[in-house]
């Protein structure tokens, strides 16, 4: 029997830090899957048979500014990307579309609304806030929540702001990261000698994951633990920024910038290490976090967690038993959290295995794909009532 088919769309397959995107595409199990791209990118990273790239739309200058001003259509539209899309779709026949990110759901909204089959759209964190700069964008995105079958977000934090932006609450499906075991397996740690603690954050340098808070706080760590180290894995554009504070703080000899890690090198990474520290926050412009994946991959190898009270992390760890957590912008209370589980084994031993236990109870990739089916299942029927 022919499985169904799901376009994934997402409109560059796919960016370093999408891995989340390509465990789903690559781990479903009941439904055939093509992804659907403006941009091919990381392929050698994220290896995957079946792309399909859209064509560049081709439309006459006239039939353009006619579209736009005598026909009104959306841009998507009068620009000729909607025939582009649909010429690369079409052929495929397949039985639903997941759209990741909302504002990516937002701009195919006037294909959402003409297309004969059912889209369901994903929600991650900042995709799900308003852009000031664009008053039309919060009445389309209240349009598209109402329009789609059901709507994803990655954690009930995020969920709770949908509702905010005019989602019904009864369309919402937690579409939790799903994180392979297998690839990041427990490992219990042996107590430190001589102070050599190993810290980690893994994460895009970017302002919402407070790596700042983290320099800071490691900065009065240190003075504890001199011969603790910070290593910060990952790419973004405040990385200038932070290897300056790091020189201010006089870390550079204790803090390493190790740049994007493939997930073999990151599992190494985090293997090796004995605490790991998250630190997010809400953003200037309201930018805030589902639930990390790397936080999920620390803590699936039995690292104790150092993070804040912020978006959907409360919803991975438990304070007091898989981790600490501290009020967001706290560099003070985060240092106090990094020294009381540096000064604690035995509380760091049973932190670590409770949080590995966690994660393979909540965020198993088998669990989350089993989940992820049945929620297309699920649209494909809604979508099938809605035209009887």
């Amino acid at each position: 029997m022919k499985k169904p088919t799901v376009l994934s769309f997402c409109a560059i397959f796919l960016r370093k830090e999408m891995q989340h995107i390509y465990r789903q595409v690559t781990g479903l199990q009941r439904y055939e899957t093509v992804a659907v791209t403006e941009e091919r990118s990381c392929e050698t990273v994220y290896p995957f048979p079946r792309v399909a790239v859209l064509p560049r739309p081709r439309i006459a200058f006239l039939q353009r500014i006619w579209r736009k001003f005598a026909l009104r259509q959306p841009s998507l539209l009068y620009r000729g990307y909607y025939d582009a899309l649909r010429s690369a779709i079409d052929p495929l026949d397949a039985d639903l579309m997941h759209i990741y990110f909302g504002h990516t759901g937002v701009h195919l909204l006037p294909f959402i609304q003409r297309w004969d089959r059912p889209a369901v759209v994903s929600f991650h964190g900042m995709d799900a806030m308003p852009r000031a700069h664009d008053k039309t964008y919060a009445p389309r995105m209240r349009v598209l929540l109402e329009t789609v079958p059901l709507v994803f977000a990655r954690s009930q934090s995020l969920a709770r702001v949908l509702v905010e932006r005019g989602c019904p609450p009864e369309k919402i499906r937690i579409n939790r990261t799903s994180i392979p075991l297998k690839d990041f397996s427990y490992r219990r740690r042996q107590p430190v000698e001589n102070g050599e603690l190993r810290i980690v954050q893994a994460c895009r340098l970017i302002e919402k994951k407070g790596i700042d808070l983290t320099l800071h706080a490691f900065a009065e760590m240190v003075k504890k633990f001199p011969a603790a180290r910070l290593s910060l894995i990952g790419e973004g554009p405040q990385e200038a920024s932070l290897r300056e504070l790091a020189q201010e703080l006089q870390l550079s000899e204790s803090v390493d910038f190790s740049g994007f890690l493939p997930p073999e090198k990151l599992a190494e990474k985090l293997h090796e290490a004995h605490l790991f520290v998250h630190p997010s926050r809400v953003t200037a412009k309201q930018d805030q976090e589902g639930i990390p994946n790397s936080l999920l991959e620390a803590m699936a190898t039995g690292l104790p967690v150092v993070a804040t009270l912020h978006g959907g992390i409360p919803e991975a760890v438990e304070h007091g038993k898989t981790g600490l957590l501290c009020p967001e912008n706290d560099a003070p209370a985060l240092s106090r959290s990094l020294l009381e589980l540096a000064e604690n084994f035995p509380l760091r031993d049973a932190m670590g295995a409770a949080a590995s236990d966690a994660v393979a109870r909540e965020f198993s990739s088998e669990s989350q794909i089993q989940k992820l089916e049945s929620y297309y299942d699920e649209a494909r029927e809604l979508f099938r009532r809605s035209y009887l």
